[in-house]
């Protein structure tokens, strides 16, 4: 088995916290405790995906600022939020206001792009700007202006009882050194990476120079670093579907590998005009998976992941799957917890 360039710094999983429409709080408590848990075993950072009109969690960052009340180490993110639903800087107040009550561990991953489906929510959304709107990166520039302290206004000071600000309120110290990027195409990784923010990159990319993944992966995570103020010790973070299944029952293992094949077909080929790629989930033992990901290219230029744990399975099997990264996984690829677990 080759080694890795050197052993993994971070470790960390993504969730899409799914609950039933009939009883949302469940689901929702579920996530949180499934972020406990994750602090208990040592994981580094825990993230939360984010859908709107959809049965998973629709406001990661109140969510979160609820699991920064119930840990105390755990770095807490959102992977990611798509700033086509979003105001920049009230978001940036929001984010703002959560890293502080976690105490800095707030990690806030973003994306652009109109929202989806957005010929149907946009009268709901932006009843009067629809057509106007930009989804570019404009956006993200703004957004970090406002979480970096610059002015988001010219008036400031005392106003009969009433002190301004002119930038947003709080300001949380270092949140702009720790926002990311969440991005699947080579423009994207340079605009990151020109812009100072970290760069996630998932389970999807565009298939722009090459039709293997890997490859294409990798050359977003060395154009991102080219292009960063810190070159080589630019933070990116990879986030494949991984499933190991040292300590599953029959039932879970016959369960992950029926929802890996259903998935596998689309990982052949470009899909859709955007010609998408899409990595497959990598599912069987800690020490399988560790020697499948020392082969991939990207994997080798990368010291922090976080895995993403599979949309549609039950509590206790995100107990499981979890337990198995950081007791197996998570050491057979050099990790060390930076807690004993217990």
């Amino acid at each position: 088995m080759p080694l890795p360039s050197q052993p993994l710094r971070k470790l960390g999983f993504l969730t899409i916290g799914l609950f039933d429409e009939a009883d949302p709080r469940k689901g929702h408590e579920s996530t949180l405790e499934i972020i406990q848990l994750g602090e208990r075993l040592g994981f580094d950072s825990a993230w939360l995906r984010h859908r709107h009109l959809q049965y998973g969690i629709s406001s990661p960052v109140a969510v979160l600022a609820a699991a920064s009340q119930r840990t105390t180490r755990i770095e807490l993110g959102t992977a990611v939020i798509p700033l086509g639903w979003e105001n920049p800087l009230r978001l940036a107040e929001d984010l703002a206001t959560v890293d502080i009550l976690s105490g800095g561990r707030l990690n806030p991953g973003i994306s652009v792009g109109p929202p989806m489906h957005y010929d149907q929510v946009k009268q709901a959304l932006y009843p009067d700007t629809a057509d106007a709107e930009d989804f570019g990166y404009d956006r993200v520039a703004r957004l970090l202006d406002f979480v970096r302290g610059k002015p988001a206004t010219d008036f400031s000071g005392v106003e009969g009882f009433e002190v301004f600000s002119d930038r947003v309120q709080p300001h949380a110290p270092g949140l702009g050194r720790r926002l990311w990027y969440g991005g699947g195409s080579l423009r994207s990784a340079q605009w990151a990476g020109e812009h100072a923010m970290n760069f996630l990159t998932s389970s999807v990319v565009k298939a722009e120079e090459s039709e293997d993944f890997a490859e294409v992966q990798l050359s977003h995570v060395r154009a991102f670093r080219a292009h960063h103020p810190d070159g080589d010790r630019a933070r990116v973070s990879q986030g494949l579907v991984v499933i190991p299944t040292d300590s599953a029952s029959p039932e879970q293992r016959a369960k992950y590998e029926a929802y890996a094949e259903k998935r596998l077909p689309r990982t052949a080929t470009p899909q859709g005009p955007a010609r998408l790629m899409f990595a497959p989930d990598l599912v069987g033992t800690s020490a399988e998976i560790a020697e499948r990901l020392y082969a991939h290219a990207a994997f080798r230029e990368i010291d922090e992941v976080a895995f993403a744990l599979p949309f549609t399975f039950e509590h206790d099997d995100y107990v499981q799957i979890l337990t198995d990264i950081a007791t197996r996984l998570g050491p057979a690829l050099g990790w060390q917890a930076s807690v004993q677990h217990t």
